[in-house]
């Protein structure tokens, strides 16, 4: 078509078939497809192309079937059937027998609209052309392309609300989609601790790493999958229900909330061919993380406003020189229902370089024009932006103005990223980056050995997808893995942020503000252009810019800070007194009398920069917190929540007998062990807790007032009063951890003397820890075992004495004592209290 008027066919081989999600539609052009000689179909991401690639060469086989995207280029001489993104689909008309166009309705997205339209309006089958899309394309197919059959197509399975749910509560084979990295992380890192795990696919992922992830949810090894808004794009996976951790994205203009159709095209994933499936919120993202009554039934019913016009722009330009190019690129259609695309970011790119003389020189030629506007029309694939995109083209034409890139050099850039090592962020931008390497070598005159440096792209991308799986399954699924990836990862238009010693914040080395205090304030000279996409950046950063000033601000004004009897020091001087809060370990700032004088905000802003410090301090009492966290779950059941109550109340450590295990039933007892206790012969404890660092911050922050050892020596002299974590051996103590493995070295010897009353005890171990003979004795003798000495050898006899043999009887049954842990109590009205109330 021209930049005037849309052209009109004439074919009246035309189909739409439209509807919702899951009424075979992608199905049902596969099947054509493969019907006639020879076809392609045009989908809107490489990750379904590539899905629906595998499939058709499993039909027609490999050597005649191409995967065409613009960063892979799968295409045995010959082939007959093509599977493409939109925009690598060749646009011609009537050279193959078949043509199809996917999600033909994203012809209406403001960033990737045009490219829809032009095939919508241009890409034509010699024998059939076939418009997948949604039922809101109706009028606009009607208006464009009148000679058009249409078919809606009914969902082949129903989908219903079922309202807001807690992340615990989700129920097996959900879907959880988020709209920014950080959200899909967080959300993950949620169902790793309180369901075991999740699988994590978004659209920046290679199709290797997004394939490996969804086998991993596919094959039931994790039962949630945790995903950005790709997942409504034609990915079919086996979701009973589809949860929204949010109702609003960045659309590239602005934060807005999704439009009932685009809902929709999510939720739609829900259920699969004949099975039902539901769709709803994760409760506590407040109101606007909520479904009207309205979009409930739009989306139940699939009634949509229709689209009431599509984005367009030439597709057909002129290259007689770089001003009618841009020109004809800002063409205004005259056909109704076509309006002109918004600027995307190839021609935004074009027009920024051809502001520069040294840029433009040599560009005379229509030949040099459209090699100039293939190199602007290479995608930011690690979204940074026109500008600095534009450097990035800029220095690509440098090369390619003159000819063809050498292999060595671009070989160089590939083997600089081929690097499997770093964590999930920085995987995720290696990829990023080897993706526009890819697309340069995929060129058929920009690369010299061009087979060669794409199949070392190629390979580069699967290393570093097999280490970001391996990483995101290990951060996500592996229950072992407890470290926390230092940065949640980069949404699509984020940008390197650095908070400076001074407050100024910076974007890729760009002033564009600063923190006074705890407020970001924006730099007047900030470029209107690069303006949102800065802030943008700032914006998503700015917990971390935040923690960030908060450790400058505790250390520049307060100086070095301890924590002692409950209080906050600074040169002994108390700054905040900690409160009980609603855990032990998350106790309450209140800031000192004498800090009254300070201002309001002043004071806000103090006790925010406290409380970032004290979270990192108590990092310590993590394993403490777990279980108060597992003591507030309704489902831990009744019996179980009592038994974590009372090693709460104990701090990390409780007596046996008195800790209710008798009623805890034996398969609920592996939970405690997830949990990190150890359920010893006399003692129930936490062996993280025992450790000098959390004994000493528990007796700082005021909640357990028991001496600490200092090293937490195994053996140690005894006394009436003990250190917290020993127990009494004769005149010595011992930690309970190293009794308890004392204790089970000798029911290991009683083991290994089946049938026999009596048996032999090494005491060596004991020896080594320190623990004197008598102590030994009598620390066994607590354990249910009596020490039967070995008669003396008789006059006149020599040679080794007979060893000394033991007999065990079971010293108590476990039982629910009335009696309170010999700990410190809750405090009464404290949360701990009312929940050991309520339990009881």
């Amino acid at each position: 078509m021209t930049g005037k008027h849309p052209a009109r066919s004439g074919d009246t081989r035309i189909k739409a078939v439209l509807g919702p999600t899951n009424t075979g539609k992608t199905h049902l052009a596969i099947e054509r497809l493969c019907a006639h000689s020879s076809g392609a179909i045009g989908f809107p991401l490489r990750l379904l192309a590539r899905e629906v690639y595998d499939k058709v060469c499993a039909i027609k086989g490999p050597k005649e079937v191409a995967l065409i995207t613009g960063e892979e280029r799968i295409e045995p001489p010959g082939a007959r059937w093509l599977l493409c993104t939109a925009e690598a689909m060749p646009r011609e008309a009537g050279t193959r027998a078949f043509v199809a166009l996917d999600e033909a309705q994203l012809a209406a997205d403001r960033e990737r609209g045009h490219i829809f339209t032009d095939h919508l309006l241009n890409t034509r089958g010699r024998d059939e052309t076939m418009i997948l899309g949604s039922s809101t394309l109706e009028p606009m197919i009607r208006s464009l392309l009148p000679e058009a059959e249409i078919t809606t197509r009914p969902r082949f399975s129903t989908l219903r609300h079922a309202g807001a749910t807690k992340l615990s509560r989700l129920p097996p084979r959900s879907a959880v989609v988020a709209f920014s990295a950080e959200q899909v992380y967080a959300v993950a890192e949620m169902l790793r601790r309180f369901r075991g795990g999740a699988a994590v696919v978004m659209g920046a992922l290679s199709p290797q790493t997004r394939n490996a992830q969804v086998e991993l949810f596919q094959s039931g090894e994790v039962d949630y999958i945790v995903a950005t808004d790709a997942i409504g794009m034609g990915l079919n996976l086996d979701v009973t229900h589809v949860a929204f951790a949010g109702l609003s994205k960045f659309d590239g203009v602005r934060q807005r909330r999704l439009t009932p159709a685009e809902m929709a095209q999510i939720a739609g994933r829900a259920g699969r061919h004949q099975k039902d499936g539901t769709f709803g919120t994760l409760s506590g993202g407040g109101r606007d993380v909520a479904f009207t009554d309205e979009e409930i039934y739009a989306i139940e019913e699939h009634r949509f406003a229709p689209l009431s016009h599509l984005f367009w722009r030439e597709g057909d330009p002129r290259f007689d020189s770089v001003d009618t190019l841009i020109g004809d690129l800002e063409a205004k259609p005259e056909t109704p229902g076509l309006v002109p695309a918004p600027e995307a970011i190839d021609l935004a790119v074009l027009k920024r370089l051809a502001e520069e003389p040294e840029i433009l020189a040599g560009i005379t030629s229509p030949r040099q024009v459209a090699r100039f506007w293939d190199a602007c029309s290479l995608p930011d694939f690690r979204q940074h932006g026109a500008e600095t995109h534009a450097r990035f083209i800029a220095r690509l034409w440098q090369d390619l103005r003159h000819g063809e890139l050498g292999s060595d050099y671009v070989a160089a850039r590939i083997a600089d990223l081929d690097r499997p090592d770093g964590d999930i962020d920085t995987l995720q931008g290696r990829i990023a980056a080897i993706r526009s390497w890819a697309y340069i070598c995929q060129r058929p005159d920009w690369v010299l050995a061009r087979d060669e440096m794409a199949a070392r792209a190629r390979a580069a991308e699967a290393r570093l997808s097999d280490a970001l799986h391996g990483r995101l399954t290990e951060r996500f699924v592996n229950r072992r893995t407890a470290v926390l990836m230092k940065t949640m990862g980069k949404d699509a238009n984020l940008l390197r942020v650095e908070l400076a010693e001074d407050g100024a914040v910076s974007v890729e080395g760009e002033i564009i503000g600063h923190l006074d205090g705890f407020r970001f304030v924006v730099d007047a000279r900030t470029g209107h252009d690069d303006r949102k996409l800065l802030l943008a950046a700032a914006e998503r950063h700015m917990a971390e810019l935040l923690a960030q000033k908060a450790s400058q601000l505790i250390a520049s004004e307060f100086g070095e800070l301890t924590i002692e009897k409950g209080e906050i020091l600074r040169e002994g001087q108390p700054v905040a007194h900690l409160r009980e809060g609603k855990a032990l370990a998350a106790p309450r700032i209140e800031l000192a009398r004498e800090l009254g004088a300070l201002a309001p905000q002043q004071r806000t802003r103090l006790a925010e920069a406290l409380e970032v410090w004290l979270v990192r301090e108590l990092a310590p009492l993590a394993p403490l917190t777990r279980l108060e966290e597992a003591a507030r779950d309704p489902q831990a059941g009744t019996e179980l929540r009592a038994l974590l109550l009372a090693v709460i109340a104990g701090r990390g450590i409780v007596l046996r007998e008195r800790a209710g295990l008798a009623q805890v039933p034996p398969e609920r007892r592996r939970e405690l062990r997830k949990l990190g206790v150890t359920i010893g012969a006399l003692d129930i404890f936490v062996p993280a807790l025992l450790k000098p660092a959390p004994r000493k911050l528990l007796r700082a922050i005021g909640v357990d007032r028991r001496f600490v050892r200092e090293d937490m020596a195994s053996v140690i002299p005894g006394g009436q009063k003990l250190p917290a974590g020993y127990r009494h051996a004769g005149k010595q103590a011992i930690r309970v951890d190293m009794a308890e493995k004392l204790f089970r070295a000798a029911h290991e010897s009683r083991a290994a003397a089946p049938g026999k009353r009596r048996f032999v005890i090494d005491t060596a171990l004991g020896t080594s820890m320190g623990l004197a003979p008598g102590s030994f004795v009598r620390l066994m003798r607590e354990a249910g075992f009596r020490k039967i000495p070995a008669p003396a050898l008789a006059e006149g006899v020599f040679g080794p004495p007979e060893p000394d043999l033991w007999e065990w009887r079971a010293p108590r049954k476990d039982h629910q004592s009335t009696a309170r842990p010999a700990a410190p109590k809750p405090r009464e009205g404290s949360a701990f209290a009312a929940l050991a109330d309520l339990i009881r």
